[in-house]
């Protein structure tokens, strides 16, 4: 596996204010995490199962707020994510396009981290790219184009564009692992479990 198994806690914070926290686990190919913010019924939720390659292949993401409740599933096949949203009795069906990488977003820390350890895996110091991504709030996937660079004065820090006019700081340790993510609103992320020893 690209990166290895573990479970983690990450804080999210603005202002140093708590906002949100997300528990993620990834064990045997299969990755499963929530958030829930710091006030609020809102909670967002992944599964997602990867190929040998450490490549989203199959993910189901829900989102609930109180008795409302909309959710997803995603199949990567050929070069497209194809899947249906669900909300209020109603479903539709949803196709976008993968990039050249085949790199899919369910907006949780560790769909980042897969996205570095294949940049890092491939060698580069530098990736632009398009890529399927998951809307946390609509469900609705679309590819856009993102851009991501490592510093060069420090290997474990990237440079992380996820759209026109936004930029993320992450840092991670050697083995791939997120310690923490600030961006340019100044929302900042930051790994509040001790990790497991192979990490």
């Amino acid at each position: 596996m690209i990166l290895p198994d573990g479970e983690f806690r990450y804080e999210i914070r603005r202002a140093g204010e708590l906002v949100a926290t997300e528990q993620e686990t990834l064990a045997s190919g299969k990755i499963r995490g929530v958030r829930h913010p710091a006030s609020g019924s809102n909670v967002y939720e992944v599964e997602a199962e990867l190929d040998p390659d450490g490549l989203v292949r199959l993910v189901v993401v829900r989102y609930s707020r109180g008795p409302f409740v909309r959710n997803a599933t995603y199949e990567s096949a050929d070069d497209f994510l194809r899947g249906n949203v669900g909300a209020m009795g109603g479903r539709q069906n949803l196709t976008t396009k993968l990039g050249r990488y085949r790199e899919v977003d369910a907006d949780l820390v560790i769909f980042r981290a897969l996205t570095i350890a294949h940049i890092r895996a491939r060698g580069q110091s530098r990736w632009t790219g398009r890529m399927a991504a998951i809307d946390p709030n609509t469900l609705v996937a679309a590819t856009s184009k993102q851009t991501c660079h490592r510093r060069s004065d420090n290997p474990n820090i990237w440079i992380y564009e996820p759209r026109m006019g936004d930029s993320e700081e992450i840092e991670i340790n050697d083995s791939g692992l997120i310690l923490r993510r600030r961006d340019s609103r100044g929302t900042e992320t930051i790994l509040a479990s001790r990790p497991p020893p192979n990490f």
